[in-house]
């Protein structure tokens, strides 16, 4: 029997390598491509900021636009998803629901709503995964039910896995052809909204526009640049260049307007042509594997993004100073445009040593680095132009010029631009002694993530399967 579908986007907004919704249209007689904009739940499961929110309705317009080129539409229904469900669950007879497989928290109890939903009004649900290089669950199942929480512990699991699934084709108009598209009249119905709508600033734009087009455009460009791409190497790019010096592509994959298996093939077919390349952890395909190992650890870990209750993050007991925190909290995840629940907070407990780092004596200096990196201070001067006219001397350490040069800048410290909140050296010093006591109360946690090889970033540790073992066969299938 051909069902009637609901096929419901979720962070997969995007055609190509789309494997549940080429499923939905091989079992359905009629489908309907739906994104359910639920603000409440949105709000409550990320801190999605204004940027994010414009990021997102771009992505889905640019889905809404592809799915028309192919006899198909997007619709953009607003409201609580359980509700919005079992409306149109019985106003458009749906026997079935597909789904994008997610390993968020939030994501996993709406499916498992969905499905329970589907119990009790007689519909299948269908999900797959294709967010990420592999099934979680197959690699937790390897290592004995319980995530891998060392990089080499991961890379071994890899080993006996083997490469990734291939992406799936694309899809043409002749599969959704062969099924019922919704009526015309439902797509301006359920169009897709546009800020102001929503009340979002679209002052809030960024220079990475939303959507599957413009990220395969991204891909595209980066890939023709074969020599930078074989020769590409994590320790060497510059995170405060006025332009990226990695893809840029980080948005394109949190959304899901890009696939993550698409990106690593493609990378694959260019290695195979090459006589020198890099190799993980360091390589571009190396950047795919520390996401993979961050999703994977997130999967299964209770509490991943927070410290109480998150068995492998140490538990630190901060001092209580509200004023501060919240100065401190103005600067973050609301106003990432590639927010990421399990990369966020693995490179969070990362940097703070708090699980799977552990040279914790290794302190950043904010004046030090800038010196370093970017000597005349081109990114503070374009991002805070409060201190453009500073010398470069004082870029880094504004409140160390004279009261003259102060005025000269058009800056008068603790006036238009804040005093430092801390004096760095007391406070990593005093820090520094309090971590050390904190990792000998809590060595067992300590040791949880603990690596023969504590940051095989700068060691160079090689993946045991490399990019020169990938078979010729899978490189012959995603050549075209």
């Amino acid at each position: 029997m051909l069902h009637r579908t609901i096929h419901l986007f979720r962070k997969e907004l995007r055609l190509h390598d789309n494997p549940v919704l080429l499923a939905a249209l091989e079992s359905s007689e009629a489908l309907y491509p739906v994104y359910i904009l639920d603000r409440a739940f949105l709000t409550s499961s990320m801190h999605i900021g204004a940027l994010r929110w414009n990021f997102l309705l771009q992505s889905l317009e640019d889905l809404h636009k592809n799915l028309g080129q192919l006899g198909s539409c997007l619709l953009v229904i607003q409201g609580e998803y359980e509700l919005v469900l079992r409306d149109h669950i019985r106003k458009w007879n749906i026997t079935q629901v597909t789904l994008d497989a997610e390993m968020e928290p939030f994501y996993k109890e709406m499916e498992a709503n969905i499905q329970r939903l589907g119990a009790e009004l007689g519909f299948e649900v269908l999900s797959l995964v294709s967010h990420s290089l592999y099934n979680t669950q197959r690699i937790l199942d390897v290592n004995g039910g319980s995530p891998p929480l060392t990089y080499k512990r991961f890379l071994h699991i890899l080993s006996l896995l083997g490469d990734p699934e291939v992406p799936v084709r694309n899809l043409t108009a002749e599969d959704f052809q062969r099924c019922r598209a919704p009526d015309p009249g439902l797509a301006e119905c359920y169009r897709v909204p546009l800020p102001v709508d929503l009340k979002i600033s679209p002052e809030s734009l960024s220079p990475w526009r939303g959507g599957e087009t413009e990220g395969l455009q991204r891909l595209e460009q980066h890939l023709t640049d074969q020599g930078w791409v074989t020769s590409f190497t994590k320790p060497r790019t510059i995170p405060n260049s006025l332009l990226p010096s990695t893809t840029g592509l980080s948005p394109y994959f949190s959304m899901g307007c890009l696939s993550v298996r698409t990106f690593f093939y493609r990378l694959s077919n260019i290695y195979a042509q090459a006589k020198h390349h890099s190799l993980p952890p360091v390589s571009l395909q190396g950047q795919l594997l520390w996401r993979e190992f961050f999703y994977t650890v997130a999967s299964a870990t209770p509490n991943f993004t927070q410290m109480a209750g998150n068995p492998i993050c140490l538990q630190i007991c901060w001092y209580k100073d509200a004023e501060r925190l919240h100065k401190w909290k103005t600067v973050f995840e609301e106003l990432l445009l590639d927010a990421d629940y399990s990369i966020n907070a693995g490179n969070w407990m990362w940097l703070s040593a708090s699980a799977f780092f552990h040279q914790y004596t290794r302190i950043f200096c904010p004046v030090r680095f800038g010196k370093r990196t970017d000597p005349q201070g081109d990114y503070i001067r374009k991002y805070l132009p409060i201190l453009k006219n500073f010398p470069s001397k004082y870029i880094y350490e504004p409140w160390t010029a004279s009261e003259e040069e102060q005025k000269q800048a058009g800056c008068i410290i603790g006036q238009d631009y804040p005093f430092p909140m801390v004096n760095h050296k007391e406070a990593s010093e005093h820090n520094l002694q309090l971590m050390k006591q904190v990792r000998e109360e809590q060595h067992k946690t300590v040791q949880l993530t603990r690596d023969d090889a504590d940051d095989p970033m700068e060691i160079k540790v090689k993946r045991d399967h490399s990019e020169e073992n990938i078979s010729k066969g899978k490189v012959a299938r995603t050549a075209e």
